[in-house]
């Protein structure tokens, strides 16, 4: 049997790419931010220019990768990369770490500044809930950096050493307002409500329909429950049982409550309690908040897998909520805050963000706020190229950053500099994502 056989050539002159997509990512980076103008005022530099290391690691980001040592290929060979992004010169692995070790203090807030700037100039549209509302979702989600010996580095609520940083989340998109970087010990708690402070101002700057915040039992705190009432947002915050009487709490919500289920297998009720909180404002004084609580309680007779149980097994859950809708339309409102998980598995996962790449603090706190710019222009990619034409599927608010990185960004092209103009040349046969390429080319250089 025989089989044909290839011959196997380099061009002598010819120059082809497998990460067309960073053409995209430099426009957005350039036209839709100020990142350049604003780093070479914080941040002037000898050598590489400052802004050119950042752009040059946003461009990493965006395929996927996080390690320093990733920028060698195109240090070695940087006519396409350097073109794309629009910089003078590529770093070298050694020059970008340590770039990056020396301006990360004065450089993260003004990324953090681009990464709502972005979402506002290239005009990201933000999906709310039936209800006319913009969720707004804080979580504190961790990254394993185990077996390392990186500043701030400690044991995680997760049962394991790292990081525990904690991020925002805006519309049925899942767009990145802010992340800040945290140590692995540090309570979800401790710092949260400026950080919350600014995610709602943030927020208003982008969309104007109302908010609804929607936080996990780690937040329910007294401090986070009256600065949510002091900034007139709707919220729904799960209700932290610690302490709770479990079953004499059930007891009262089956007696009085709605009951929702009951069979041989179990119970389930729900019921609606106000509330007056008291608390001391900043001058000492003693206030009132009302408060309302939906509670419900579950009571199962059986295990999962069919086997009977002794004792019912009995469980209370609890949401604090602004709203005034209907009992289970705020239990159902809730849990779209678990898509939370998902943004946080993108980040760490796609984007190769689950061990960050140095050992001092302040230089993974910049990494992480150029993954959120990153994330954003990875999400707006997707939004624009593959959420219409032929390539949009039904029932879907975004695509996540794993397919928008290997249809957009590894997209494999020929690039030909020639007359003081540069193209990107690809097969006949990529009908579909060509549309899509060319569709948000010219979505962020004209749109």
């Amino acid at each position: 049997m025989t089989f044909p056989r290839f011959n196997i050539e380099q061009s002598d002159s010819e120059f082809y790419t497998s990460q067309s997509g960073v053409a995209l990512v430099g426009l957005a980076i350039n036209r839709f931010t100020s990142l350049n103008s604003r780093v070479a005022k914080a941040a002037p530099c000898k050598g590489v220019a400052t802004a050119d290391v950042l752009r040059c690691y946003l461009g990493l980001l965006c395929q996927g990768k996080s390690d320093f040592e990733a920028i060698r290929p195109f240090f070695e060979d940087d006519a396409f990369f350097a073109a794309a992004l629009g910089v003078n010169k590529v770093p070298s692995p050694e020059t970008l770490r340590q770039r990056m070790d020396a301006v990360a203090e004065a450089t993260m807030r003004i990324v953090d500044f681009c990464t709502v700037e972005f979402l506002k100039k290239a005009k990201a549209e933000f999906s709310t809930l039936e209800t006319g509302h913009m969720p707004l979702d804080l979580d504190v989600f961790t990254q394993d950096n185990s077996n390392t010996k990186k500043e701030g580095a400690s044991w995680t609520y997760r049962k394991f050493h790292g990081f525990a940083p904690i991020a925002a989340w805006l519309g049925l998109e899942g767009w990145c307002l802010e992340i800040e970087h945290r140590p692995g010990s540090q309570h979800a708690q401790e710092g949260f409500v400026p950080f919350l402070l600014r995610a709602i101002h943030k927020s208003r700057q982008l969309t104007e329909a109302p908010l609804l915040v929607r936080l996990d039992s780690a937040h329910d705190a007294m401090a986070t429950l009256v600065a949510l009432k002091q900034e007139n947002v709707d919220f729904i915050v799960k209700w932290n049982p610690r302490g709770t009487d479990v079953p004499a709490r059930a007891g009262e919500v089956f007696a009085h409550g709605k009951m929702i289920q009951q069979d041989k297998k179990g119970r389930i009720a729900i019921m609606t309690q106000t509330i007056e909180r008291t608390y001391q404002d900043e001058d000492g004084e003693k206030q009132t908040i009302k408060l309302r609580r939906v509670l419900r309680a579950t009571e199962r007779y059986f295990e999962k897998d069919g086997t009977e149980l002794l004792v019912p097994d009995i469980e209370i859950e609890g949401w604090w909520t602004s709203l005034s809708v209907a009992k289970d339309k705020v239990i159902e409102l809730y849990k779209g805050h678990a898509l939370c998980e998902q943004y946080h598995s993108e980040l760490k996962s796609d984007m190769g963000l689950e061990r960050l790449p140095s050992g001092k603090f302040a230089t993974n706190t910049l990494v992480m706020h150029c993954a959120g710019l990153a994330y954003n222009i990875l999400r707006a990619v997707g939004q624009v190229g593959l959420m219409s034409g032929k390539q949009r599927r039904r029932a879907k608010q975004r695509r996540r950053l794993k397919t928008v990185i290997q249809d957009l960004v590894y997209f494999a092209g020929r690039f030909i500099r020639h007359a003081h103009t540069l193209t990107l040349r690809f097969s006949r046969h990529a009908h579909d994502q060509y549309d899509a390429f060319s569709r948000t080319y010219r979505r962020f250089a004209y749109g």
